[in-house]
């Protein structure tokens, strides 16, 4: 298979972020043109004039709105046939859509917080995928049925305006309407037959009609709710009645969702604003404003801080408890600081793009200096800069990241005081510092920032936070008219230069860091392993407890050590695919962990997928830590030395065989490594004889192969029958003697039958006598897997194959002879990343152990 150019992998990463970005900046350019006769003091007038009663109205219908979200997954659970307390229930709902209301991208944000939780609570995946989908579909049958029937009901504009551009809403309002009215509708109706529907490669099966309809209605029920939170905070003067409101609100927000700007931020504002006619009524507009600034804060700012303030608790009672709960948290917790470190900047750059309220700038001008003020304006958007940047390392476990970030909150609260008494943010900060502090122990890695990979996603993130920030200066002081002189005016009231030398701050400190990792030098080196290298390896190899970390000394794999040298993992490149055979090999737990890390970040600046093959199941939390998905693979057979003998009835072929070719003057002889070379024409001999019956090729990557500089490096085993050397395979002994392994076996095709057995029965027997543990067989790919209706696909696949795939490798035969010696078996799977490409991921595996993509279907 042709790998996919690098032109095409980076379009593919990118156009997803770009687009986004270009229809935020679209949606600001839209705002804008509706605003640009609206001050930031009518807003803050608006916002400060909204009476008690109004605002405790729309917090008590954002409450009765979240409870009738968490009927999604009440609802959701019945129908795939499983019960949870309410109360937990509830809990969940909250949190999922309080993030991704906040957040944006509902069901990625919803569905993998909802996945953690539920996976806790005994679902399996399967389930939980219903269980999502279930919720999503609901989600958008009651946003589509409400805006059908609201548009057939309510007359919307007739005309929009956005600048130049003319929308004639009143041309597509009715088959608009029609037409979103129709998928909800067929979704009901549908229930009635019974069969499956195939839909291209699925067959589905629709819900009966009252589940549908109870589906539908409460997905109804939530955006009305949702729509209502906003009708009560709108001005008095928009003169327009809910049904008139409820069919603005839902275009806006079906806008705002196809848009995939977190929250909708500036879409949703903009069609708003649009709808309303604001360009013709110029007082109308900045009372819009501030309700809808005022809905953002009550609708998605107070649930994700309680949300937050949930997740913390839970936390601290998991930890305390060391309930099953912990596990989750201590996941999940990093990317959560992450991600509200990522808010803390933007509430530094927003506030200090905006006015300060001059009530407190008058307490601050007689008490404070005005060159204080200045510095920590200044200082505090740099912070803010500082702390985007910061999350990103915060995600990736920096230890670095930690500490700076800790420092950077306490010291951002200090001067959002100094800047204009802004105790708001200020608390935010130091509530996020206090949480933050005894996290340390999750922040391990001590790796430098600098060598943190930034995604694209990341890197508009941070550039949309700094543009709304720059927006946000041209908004607040657009009636300030620019010259050279603002730069240096230094007053108590002059809001627009500190600003703009603020915003220019923030630029510069984003862009020296920019600028220092670029000029980091790169570390993607992908030549084979020079001999000093492997000189390197070779003594965590023979004190590592596999035996398998011998593949290293093939030569065939790149080596990435740690900085320390305590530990490496052997990798190889197929296609976008970078693959690493077996566990990172080393002693040192954290040294191995962050190697992990250092593979994924060092793929992400390659463009290639991260695959970590035959890894065991004593190391799975490093590669759930770094969000890989897991997949079995097959199973290992160990043999318990101390237990092995040749005993009772189940034994007696095996020693048959044996005690029969012993007699025929069959012996094994081990050969030091040292000693190995002057035997390897004869062994080429066999070797390639070999070949020549089994009509085989070399394989490679999780084989060894015949290759002189590979095979001097270990001791051999030989099997003699007199002076005629019959076979010979070379063994993988560890110092610590754990484990003793053989690699490459061959044998003589005119040999006498039974020589395999005799070879592995003389090997563990000499191994047992010299004090090892452990015999290790290697893997029998796909055993173990199930294929229950339950289990997941890719089980449920690899068991069809192991069933019926004989013709193309002997996956039944391989397991019965390995089973025969009576081994332990473990499990060994693949960590992969998520999304589709799993099956061109698997061909490149498969290409890499066979020797190219031909190998694959040949023996």
């Amino acid at each position: 298979m042709n790998p996919i150019s690098p032109r095409v992998a980076v379009l593919r990463r990118v156009a997803g972020p770009l687009m986004s970005v270009g229809l935020l900046v679209l949606a600001l350019w839209g705002l804008r043109q509706f605003a640009r006769h609206v001050t930031y003091q009518e807003i803050r007038e608006y916002v400060a004039s909204v009476s008690r009663t109004r605002l405790l109205l729309a917090i008590v219908l954002t409450m009765l709105g979240f409870g009738v979200m968490s009927l999604y997954d009440r609802f959701g659970l019945k129908s795939i046939g499983r019960s949870m307390p309410w109360q937990r229930v509830t809990l969940i709902s909250f949190i999922s859509y309080a993030f991704s209301n906040a957040v944006g991208m509902s069901f990625l944000v919803s569905g993998s917080i909802r996945y953690r939780f539920y996976l806790q609570n005994g679902l399996s995946t399967a389930e939980i995928a219903k269980l999502v989908l279930y919720c999503t579909l609901s989600f958008w049958l009651g946003l589509l049925a409400l805006t059908g029937v609201t548009l057939l009901v309510e007359p919307l504009p007739a005309l929009v305006q956005i600048g130049e551009w003319q929308i004639h809403m009143s041309r597509w309002r009715i088959p608009l309407a029609v037409a979103l009215a129709a998928v909800p509708l067929a979704w009901i109706f549908g229930g009635f037959i019974r069969k499956p529907i195939k839909l291209w490669r699925w067959r589905v099966l629709l819900p009966r009609p009252l589940s549908a309809l109870r589906q539908v209605l409460v997905g109804a029920l939530d955006w009305w709710l949702a729509a209502a939170v906003m009708y009560v905070l709108m001005p008095d003067s928009l003169h327009a009645s809910f049904g008139h409101f409820l069919a603005i609100f839902v275009i806006a927000q079906i806008a705002g969702l196809i848009s995939h700007v977190p929250g909708g931020l500036g879409v949703f504002e903009t069609m708003m604003l649009a709808c309303f006619h604001v360009t013709n009524d110029k007082h109308l507009a900045a009372p819009i404003l501030g309700a809808l600034v005022m809905f953002r804060v009550v609708y998605y700012l107070m649930p994700l801080c309680a949300a937050t303030m949930l997740v913390l608790q839970r936390e601290a009672r998991g930890l305390r408890r060391q309930s099953l709960w912990s596990p989750w948290f201590t996941g999940l917790l990093p990317s959560f600081f992450a991600g509200l470190t990522l808010v803390s900047g933007a509430v530094l750059l927003f506030s200090g793009a905006t006015r300060a309220l001059p009530e407190r700038m008058e307490v601050l001008r007689d008490v404070l200096p005005l060159s204080v003020l200045e510095v920590s304006h200044f200082m505090a958007s740099v912070i803010g800069m500082l702390l985007l940047i910061l999350a990103r390392g915060l995600q990736r476990r920096l230890d670095v990241a930690y500490w700076a970030t800790l420092v950077l909150l306490v010291v951002g609260a200090v001067f959002s005081l100094l800047k204009g008494i802004d105790y708001e943010e200020a608390s935010l900060l130091a509530l996020l510092a206090m949480a933050l502090g005894p996290a340390h122990r999750l922040f391990y890695r001590r790796a430098s920032l600098l060598s943190a990979s930034f995604s694209v996603g990341w890197i508009v993130a941070i550039l949309a936070v700094f543009g709304c920030a720059t927006w946000l200066v041209m908004f607040s002081y657009k009636h300030v008219e620019y010259s050279n002189s603002l730069w240096w005016e230094f007053s108590f009231h002059q809001g627009a230069s500190r600003a703009l030398r603020a915003l220019v701050g923030a630029a510069a400190a984003g862009l020296l860091f920019a600028l220092a990792t670029l000029i980091k030098p790169q570390r993607l080196r992908c030549d084979p392993p020079s001999e000093a290298e492997l000189e390197r390896a070779l003594p965590l190899i023979r004190n590592f407890h596999s035996a398998q970390a011998h593949l290293a000394l093939m030569g065939d794999k790149h080596l990435l050590f740690d900085a320390d040298g305590k530990a490496f993992l052997m990798y190889d490149t197929g296609g976008r695919s970078w693959v690493t055979m077996g566990d990172p090999v080393g002693e040192d737990e954290d040294a191995r962990r962050e190697l992990v890390w250092s593979f994924m970040e060092q793929c992400e600046r390659a463009g290639g997928w991260p695959v970590f093959y035959q890894v065991s199941p004593a190391d799975l939390d490093m590669y759930l830590e770094v969000g890989m998905n897991l997949l079995k693979i097959g199973e290992e057979a160990r043999v318990r030395l101390e237990d092995f003998n040749l005993d009772g009835k189940s034994k007696k072929t095996l020693r048959g065989t044996v005690n029969k070719l012993s007699r025929d003057g069959l012996r094994l002889e081990i050969v030091p490594a040292e000693a190995v070379a002057p035997l390897l024409p004869r062994l080429k001999q066999i070797s390639d004889a070999w070949l020549g019956d089994k009509n085989a090729r070399e394989k490679r990557f999780s084989l060894g192969s015949f290759d002189p500089r590979y095979l001097v490096r270990t001791p051999m085993a030989l099997i003699w029958q007199g002076e005629t050397l019959l076979a010979f395979a070379n063994l993988f002994l560890t110092e610590t003697r754990e484990e003793a392994s053989l690699d490459l076996m061959r044998f003589v095709p005119e040999g006498p039958s039974g020589i395999m057995d005799f070879l592995f029965i003389e090997l563990m027997q000499w191994a047992k006598q010299h004090g090892y543990r452990w015999f290790n067989l290697g893997m029998a790919p796909l055993a173990g897997l199930t294929s229950r209706r339950q289990a997941p696909l890719w089980n449920r696949f690899g068991a069809l194959v192991f069933g019926r795939g004989e013709r193309f490798y002997n996956f039944q035969g391989l397991q019965r002879y390995k089973d025969k010696f009576d081994p332990e078996w473990e499990p060994r799977y693949m960590a992969v990343p998520g999304g589709i490409a799993l099956p061109v991921i698997l061909t490149n595996v498969a290409s890499l152990i066979s020797g190219g993509i031909t190998g694959v279907v040949r023996r």
